[in-house]
């Protein structure tokens, strides 16, 4: 019986995918099919209704409505151009210097807009014709945007962190937060490490040495985006407000920098990009609700324990476990976006990571950096289309210049799977977690 709740759970829901379902509708119907199996009907619509509901039912989700308003506020007031040229203060000098700029003010960008595709179309777009015009190979460069978009997923804040503490079952999201940091240098140096290898052997131009006047104008005209990050970690850091209220705080620092001191956003211009945030919120809380309904239908089946058994059956070695959960993260990745990846397969992979003595927020880490790639692969990843689209490159000439870079990824992936205080290092330093 449990094995056929396992196929209708899953073989359902892949199903209406596969017939073009939105996903969150396919996510709660099948979990209704599920629950079915052992209630009656109307008890089964219940039941899934009520725990729709109390999953939304939680202060920590404030945030998300708050980060992705001040993230659109940020998309358009300017703040890509003022990082870009802030990163050719900081990478121009390198061998292929401005793929470097690419994977910097993408770190900068993805992290104060927390959006990889918002990432990856403002960044890209403006360096794919300046890469052009220098001589680089349109397919290197989106490769190099494709892959770097996604760091600002782990570099706070990021709704990616809020979306795992409540599935997670209220990890910490501050010591999520801080977490991250560690990881995404890390996987935006791997990154930089690979495109400059591969410039040096292109013999790809180096960007003239800025003046010093350049320098100053360049660092004080970026600092406000960059202080929000400031703001808001040390806020939550220092005690003074939690992360849901450090949300609301970014959206009034956001309004006043593109607003009043950039003066990119106009008054106009504020209620179509709120109507936009609610869209996508709707879009977002939509699916949370219907997967707290499938992580309840796969609780009351013991879906997590039968494949907490099945992965022991295969090694009881807590290396070969790790390594084979991130073997099923990474397919997984190629097929699912990272939100409903992170919503369906947390509840099942959790308590078998926690069983080997894993930290919850290390796993968080470990399993939002898995995801990560995910979305830079065909044939569904987000990034990987919107890269293409505005480098204006075909997928099929960008697969190739991707694995170098898709390597150093999964590398760093290891390192930080396998080496806990990669990612705990600052939440017990700071935070004394």
């Amino acid at each position: 019986m449990e094995w056929q709740i396992i196929i209708v759970l899953f073989g359902s829901f892949f199903l209406f995918l596969g017939l073009g379902v939105p996903i969150s509708f396919a996510i709660g119907i099948a979990s209704l099919l599920t629950v079915m199996m052992t209630l009656p009907f109307d008890a089964a619509i219940a039941v899934i209704s009520q725990k729709m509901a109390s999953g939304l039912d939680s202060f920590a989700l404030l945030a998300i409505p708050f980060f992705i308003l001040a993230g659109n506020i940020m998309n358009q007031g300017g703040i890509a151009l003022r990082l870009i040229e802030f990163a050719k203060v900081l990478g121009g000098r390198l061998p292929g210097s401005l793929a470097h700029v690419n994977v910097l003010a993408n770190m900068m960008f993805g992290a104060i807009s927390g959006s990889a595709v918002a990432s990856g179309a403002a960044v890209g777009g403006t360096m794919a014709p300046l890469q052009k015009k220098e001589g680089y190979d349109p397919a290197y460069s989106a490769a190099v945007n494709i892959t770097s978009c996604p760091t600002g997923l782990l570099i706070p804040p990021s709704n990616t962190f809020i979306v795992y503490s409540l599935i997670s079952g209220g990890t910490s999201i501050g010591a999520l937060f801080l977490a991250g940091y560690i990881p995404g240098i890390i996987m935006g140096l791997g990154l930089m490490i690979v495109a400059a290898i591969i410039a040096k052997k292109r013999g790809y131009p180096v960007a003239a040495k800025p003046s010093t006047s350049v320098v100053i104008k360049k660092t004080l005209d970026a600092l406000p985006a960059l202080s929000l990050i400031i703001v808001i970690m040390g806020g939550i850091i220092g005690g003074i407000f939690t992360a849901t209220e450090a949300s609301a705080i970014a959206v009034v620092y956001t309004l006043l920098l593109a607003v009043v001191f950039y003066r990119e956003v106009s008054i106009k211009q504020l209620p179509g990009i709120i109507l936009e945030s609610v869209v996508t919120t709707s879009i977002v809380l939509l699916l949370i609700g219907a997967s707290m309904g499938m992580s309840w239908a796969m609780a009351n089946a013991d879906i997590p324990y039968m494949i907490s058994d099945a992965l022991l059956a295969v090694s009881e070695n807590p290396l070969i476990i790790l390594l084979i959960i991130n073997l099923i993260l990474l397919i997984v990745g190629i097929f699912m976006d990272m939100t409903p990846a992170l919503l369906i397969f947390t509840p099942i992979f959790l308590p078998i990571a926690m069983d080997l003595g894993m930290d919850p927020v290390h796993f968080g880490i470990m399993m939002t950096f898995n995801l990560c790639i995910g979305i830079c692969t065909p044939p569904v990843g987000s990034a990987l289309f919107i890269g293409c689209s505005v480098g204006d490159v075909k997928i099929d000439k960008v697969i190739k210049p991707l694995l170098p870079f898709y390597a150093v990824l999964v590398l760093a992936l290891m390192l930080v799977t396998f080496v806990p205080q990669v990612s705990l290092i600052l939440p017990q330093l700071f935070l004394g977690y």
